[in-house]
């Protein structure tokens, strides 16, 4: 393999999957990795036992004009968004189109897409089964977070509201979910006579929240960051809502609370290419006071290049996420971080972030996004680190690569 930019972070394998290489989401699970599609519009299954041979075993391919890009596991449940596959529609066919206003503005016609969140039997990992369905009328899901028990949590747009609100779903019956509570930013209920309160061209949505305790700190793109208390699921209480726009740039996306030192990962993803509407950020919180979150720092960019003049996107999107069974540690991070690749970091000293480790893949061989004109560049999307710090990286484009952490596994 030709040689790459990268410190600490070995290459193992590499996947085309199948011809569907452009990975979003990943969970890995009982050997097996799940990958929802940005533009292929389905789910494919990795047979991932034997890393250096990754082997595609299955693909779920969803309803027309319909993308699963998004995905959780959990003992026998995988559980994935039915959304509209907004990048291979003409309404969207540039960055701004989606990111500074509601696509449900530009998306009327429900008939071209289904909108849901669907539920599958994984006790066989290599077959996942449809078990359950809960349809949506609105654009539907967006981002999901469950690690097991009785309620998930979502990013959803249902017809009433603006664009993507926090919702509460119920699993006790995984064939029949169903929404319990809900809560949004001020001005998005439609219906109930709100107007938005926020500037034009700017996008206040749910991306996605997780949850530490009874709280769920929820990134909200450029409406930046709220903390709420879902003691009782079915009423969401706002603690506290913060917001860097302005003065800094919004599209706040990946959250990551790390509860046992009070802290929190925050990141904002980059919504254009080659930096031109400014730099986004890794954010350190220090969340003793739930009600009062303060920032107390920035991580590290990288800087062994000008990724700013590489083309594509350039910043923050996601953060492998903690999950149960998979490697967790409160001061170890990982953030895959587009043309930059996959970046670890120690924040051993929280005020003092360090990059310990990266890993730039080779851009890739074809393109997947069917939009004119997309720089063929590596864009580095969603990573998820297992307990022996293998790690496994989608991309829009150029597949799944798997890479093993050579530093230090703290803990």
């Amino acid at each position: 393999m030709t040689a790459v930019p990268s410190r600490n972070i070995k290459f193992v394998s590499h996947s085309d999957l199948a011809g569907r290489g452009d990975g979003v989401q990943i969970m890995v699970h009982r050997g097996h990795a799940y990958i929802g599609h940005g533009f292929s519009n389905g789910i494919t299954t990795v047979d991932v036992r034997d890393a250096r041979n990754p082997k595609v075993v299955d693909f779920i391919a969803c309803p027309p004009g319909t993308r699963a890009f998004h995905l959780q596991t959990h003992d026998d449940l995988l559980l994935a968004v039915n959304a509209p596959s907004v990048w291979t529609m003409q309404e969207f066919q540039n960055d701004k189109a989606y990111f500074a206003g509601s696509p449900a503005d530009r998306l009327k016609d429900q008939s071209r897409f289904t909108a849901g969140i669907r539920v599958y039997d994984i006790s066989r990992p290599g077959k996942p089964n449809e078990i359950g369905f809960m349809p949506v009328d609105g654009l539907g899901p967006h981002r999901l977070w469950y690690t097991g028990g009785r309620y998930a949590y979502a990013s959803i747009h249902f017809a009433d509201f603006t664009d993507h609100i926090f919702a509460v779903i119920d699993l006790s019956d995984p064939t029949k979910p169903q929404v319990v509570g809900r809560w949004w930013l001020p001005g998005m209920w439609r219906a109930g006579g709100e107007t938005p309160t926020w500037r034009t061209g700017k996008r206040y949505a749910l991306h996605h929240g997780l949850l530490a305790g009874t709280l769920v700190y929820a990134a909200w793109r450029d409406g930046g960051l709220t903390v709420l208390d879902v003691a009782d699921p079915t009423r969401p209480k706002l603690v506290v809502h913060r917001n860097t726009d302005p003065p800094f740039g919004g599209g706040t996306h990946s959250p990551l609370p790390l509860a046992d030192r009070n802290l929190l990962v925050l990141a904002d993803e980059p919504t254009s290419a080659n930096c031109v509407d400014g730099r986004r950020y890794i954010w350190m919180f220090d969340i003793r006071e739930p009600a009062n979150p303060v920032s107390i720092a920035t991580f590290p960019e990288p800087a062994e290049a000008d990724y700013c003049a590489k083309g594509g996107s350039f910043g923050p999107h996601n953060l492998h996420e903690n999950r149960p069974g998979a490697f967790q540690s409160s001061r170890l991070i990982f953030a895959t971080y587009y043309n930059a690749g996959v970046r670890a970091y120690d924040i051993e000293n929280p005020f003092q972030p360090r990059e310990v480790g990266f890993y730039v893949p080779p851009d890739p061989a074809r393109m997947m996004d069917p939009r004119a004109n997309r720089p063929q560049v590596i864009q580095s999307c969603d990573c998820y680190v297992d307990r022996n710090g293998l790690m496994y990286l989608t991309d829009p484009n150029a597949g799944l690569n798997i890479l093993q952490f050579e530093g230090e596994l703290a803990r």
